[in-house]
Formats: C-alpha cells, structure tokens, sequence
C-alpha cells in the first residue's frame, strides 16, 4: 500500500478539498483530509474568466500561477495537520481548476489551470496532474473519470448502483452487473443555486435548501429551462459554466415579475428534474440503490425531493456506505495518481467515449 494526496477544486470554487489515501489500486483507505480556503479575490479572477469576460494570456498564466501555490499550500496544509512526513507520500494527484471545457467543438479541449511544476517543487512530491487531455486526444469528453473510482469502491452489485455526484455540475455513474460502466453529467448540480442566492444574499450556498423549501416551483420557467439541447443529446456528453450559468440563465427571467424565493426553488427542481429523469432510465433489480456524494448531499431539501421521486429507490448519501461523501472527488483523484504512477488504465472508454483505455495523467517529478 502507498500513500497518495489527492486535490479537488471543483466549479464551486468553495476552495480546495485534500485528502489523503492510503491504496495499493483495488482497496483505499481514507487515512485524514483538510479543506483550504480560496482566497476571495483569486476566486472572483477564476469566476470572471470562466464566464467569458476579456482576458489575455498574462491573466491566464497569472492566474496558473497562483493556483500552482494555492494546491501545494494545501497539500502542505493537509500535511502538517496529520503530522505526516512529505517524503512518505508516493505522489500528488491534482485535478487543477477547470476554467473551461469544450469537449464538442470543431476543435475539442479542455483547461485546467494550477501549475504542477509548482506543486511538486514546493512539496518536494512527486505530482500527477493533467488528467483529462489524454482521454480527450482518443476522442473521448475527458470527462467524467470519476466512474472508474466509482467501479473500482463499489464494484458491480447486483442491483442497479448509481452513484450521484452533485457538485457545481451533477455526474452519474452506473454500475450494473454484466455491463459497462457509464457515466455522465446530467446537467447542473449546485451552480445555478449557489450563484442565485450569492447574488440576492451574499450566501456562499442555500443550507439545507431553506430558502428554496420557501419559495414555489414556477412551472412556465422550468419548462423553459429544460429546453436546453443538452439534455436530448445521448452520452457520453459533459458539461459545465460555460452552458450553465447565470448569464444564460438571465434571458429566461427578464421582466418577469417573479420572486427571488421562487426562482432558487425552481432552479433546485431543475437540478432534481434533470437528475432523476436520467437516473429513472437505468433501474434494474429489487434492491437499486442511489447514493448521492458531493456538496449536494447536505442539501436537505433537494436530498428529500430526490426520495419523493424515486419512491422505488433506496437513496442515501455515500457516507451511508462508509465512503465520505465530501471528498469522494479528491480521494479519486488520488487513486487517479496511483494509477498513473503504475500505468494502469485509469479511464472507461464507455464512459467518456475514447477510443481505447488509457493511464491518464503527466508525471511532474519534484527532483
């Protein structure tokens, strides 16, 4: 068994989770994690060049930079508050920042920024980064990889498993007994919600779902909103900000005299809508179970709006199964650079839509 950091920081830019694993590829083990706070002003840089703002190449590689430091402070962070040696970590897996994610266009690509060669020359570890160019260079979305973690905790059950991540973006992935493994986004987990109720209350997240549960799903809007041509296309597909944010969203309330309240319900029912009309197509055997992961999964109201309807599935949140939820991403991430660093496929083909499994990943060596 080796030891592995793993770093996530997802499209909620809420700051960097860590985690520490100890796994030999089949079996990880948690052993600790720590959370590390973005720093407010590098988080409004990243939001104003992920929503397509004028930028140039000294902003971006600025902002690289700085996200370089940012993920070895936290790795370091993470570090000294288990009192663990560096040179006891095999290596760092680093998902780095997505600033942008293209994976349909005439020329597909995809942008994660946090320059690896600082990480690992500041830890003095070994770091793994630059996870999803080389799924995309075999024709795949590059996205999501989490499915094969998924696969590799969780196995094939029986009955059908899908494990929900609801971040910024909400993924699934499937695991059914003689099948492939699939995976995709379905469309917005908490990004709508959380940039509604900053922009009314200066509130990082709605806890619990409370102002939702207070307000009235408006029913002409979450037509409208369904409408968007991402849900009718068949997976593999990804997606993120650059489709779903607030900018878009504008054109569907201009004018309308709807309330505030009303508009964060309606966008929860829109996450939960969109999630369960593609997790209800995959249902097989007596005991299917949904087990949710993610910032999501402390969303009260939405957890209970995902029960009500899929009243013929066992829903809990991955905690339930000894798996934490809040940093299932980070630890894949981690067992993403265990993978890399015994080239071993790390990608599922049906999943993405590459051309043929593949060890994902560019090795930065700290020496």
């Amino acid at each position: 068994m080796e030891k592995y950091i793993g770093l996530m920081s997802g499209t909620s830019l809420d700051g960097v989770d860590a985690v520490l694993v100890e796994t030999n590829g089949t079996t990880i083990n948690l052993l600790g994690h720590a959370d590390y706070p973005m720093d407010p002003q590098l988080k409004s840089d990243i939001l104003s060049f992920c929503t397509g703002q004028a930028t140039n190449l000294k902003i971006v590689g600025e902002i690289d930079h700085r996200l370089g430091h940012l993920f070895a402070d936290a790795s370091l962070h993470l570090l000294n508050t288990l009192s663990v040696a560096p040179e006891s970590i095999t290596a760092i897996g680093s998902h780095g920042q997505t600033v942008f994610h293209s994976p349909d266009t005439q020329h597909p690509f995809t942008m994660q920024l946090g320059d690896a060669n600082i990480i690992a020359a500041k830890t003095n570890i070994d770091t793994i980064a630059d996870f999803r160019r080389k799924d995309m260079a075999l024709g795949g979305q590059g996205a999501p990889l989490v499915p094969a973690f998924h696969h590799t905790l969780f196995g094939k059950p029986n009955s059908t498993h899908i494990i929900l991540n609801i971040g910024g973006i909400s993924n699934i992935s499937i695991l059914q007994k003689d099948t492939p493994v699939i995976g995709y986004d379905t469309g917005p987990g908490n990004m709508l919600m959380d940039a509604w109720i900053y922009k009314h209350k200066q509130k990082s997240y709605d806890h619990n779902g409370d102002w939702a549960r207070d307000g009235v799903v408006i029913q002409e809007l979450l037509a409208q909103l369904k409408q968007h041509s991402y849900f009718a296309r068949p997976y593999p597909k990804s997606t993120g900000r650059e489709l779903f944010n607030l900018e878009w969203f504008a054109q569907f309330i201009e004018n309308k005299p709807y309330k505030p309240q009303d508009i964060q319900a309606t966008l929860l029912e829109f996450t939960v809508v969109t999630i369960v009309e593609q997790i209800a197509k995959f249902h097989v055997g007596e005991a299917a179970k949904l087990l949710v992961c993610g910032g999501g999964a402390h969303n009260q109201y939405l957890m209970e709006k995902l029960q009500q309807n899929l009243s013929n599935w066992a829903v809990a949140t991955t905690n339930d199964y000894n798996v934490d939820s809040d940093n299932m991403e980070a630890m894949a991430f981690a067992w993403l650079a265990h993978q890399r660093i015994h080239n071993r496929p790390s990608n599922e083909p049906d999943v993405t839509g590459a051309s043929r499994y593949a060890s994902l990943g560019v090795v930065y060596p700290a020496s």
